[in-house]
């Protein structure tokens, strides 16, 4: 079995497989993830694969299952595992944390679908503009908001550091933080860094959404919100709760 992702989800998926007794390995792209996997009884393999190094991986493991954990917006991840099980023939199961404040409206939170027309939009409403989005798009930021003080939220990773730094981030507009985090510390961030726009993803709750969003609002901040892809598995084998996964798991040994 493999489970995909260095998310919390996926940490607390492999808990239940270590609590079944099910030999399995955790598939991470980054060292931070490798750390966040913690003690957990499974293999850990560190490093990104793409489509064929998928599909060869699964091949030479004889894998049967692949759950993918990965976060919401790891796009080109879960579209490479749908298409090297397809070619495989093995079954994968999507784990996707529920959304938070789908029904929320409010004159300053604006939903966007791509980081291209985030960036139109925040270019206009301030110059501080504070990401909660994660290092991987940090060029794309930059380059979309020329001439814009960016602030970056960050995982506290060397690599990331020296990425940042990279990129033209100065010492006062890094910071690297390990969440989630409380929206009273939300509220207290967004006032220290002096937040004009702040920028994020809907995360769900393992990802501290509704904290990150609820203060932004109450201070009056816009606050623009990246909407997450469509899943690309549907129907039994998308799963959006531990108790879901917890079932789906039962169904499988019982097959097995």
């Amino acid at each position: 079995m493999l489970v995909v992702g260095g998310t919390s989800d996926a940490r607390a998926l492999c808990r239940q497989l270590d609590a079944a007794g099910v030999n399995y390995t955790l598939s991470v792209a980054t060292a931070a993830g490798e750390q966040l996997a913690g003690d957990i009884r499974g293999a850990v393999r560190c490093g990104r694969m793409d489509y064929d190094e998928m599909v060869n991986w699964l091949q030479a493991q004889q894998t049967r299952w692949v759950i993918d954990a990965s976060h919401p917006y790891a796009e080109v991840v879960s579209h490479n595992l749908v298409s090297a099980c397809q070619q495989t023939g093995v079954l994968l199961s999507r784990y996707q944390r529920p959304e938070q404040l789908v029904n929320l409206s409010h004159p300053l939170l604006h939903k966007v679908v791509s980081l291209e027309e985030a960036c139109t939009l925040a270019a206009e409403m301030g110059e501080r503009i504070l990401l909660t989005t994660g290092s991987k798009d940090l060029a794309r930021w930059r380059a979309g908001l020329p001439g814009k003080t960016l602030l970056a939220r960050v995982l506290p990773v060397a690599e990331v550091m020296t990425q940042c730094a990279e990129l033209g981030f100065g010492v006062g507009e890094i910071f690297a933080l390990c969440g989630p985090f409380s929206a009273e510390f939300n509220t207290a961030f967004y006032r220290q860094c002096r937040a004009e726009v702040v920028i994020t993803k809907a995360s769900g709750a393992e990802g501290g959404y509704q904290e990150k969003v609820g203060p932004c609002l109450e201070a009056g901040i816009p606050c623009i919100v990246i909407t997450r892809p469509q899943p690309q598995v549907a129907g039994d084998e998308l799963l959006d709760s531990p108790v879901a996964f917890s079932l789906r798991l039962a169904r499988w040994l019982a097959a097995a």
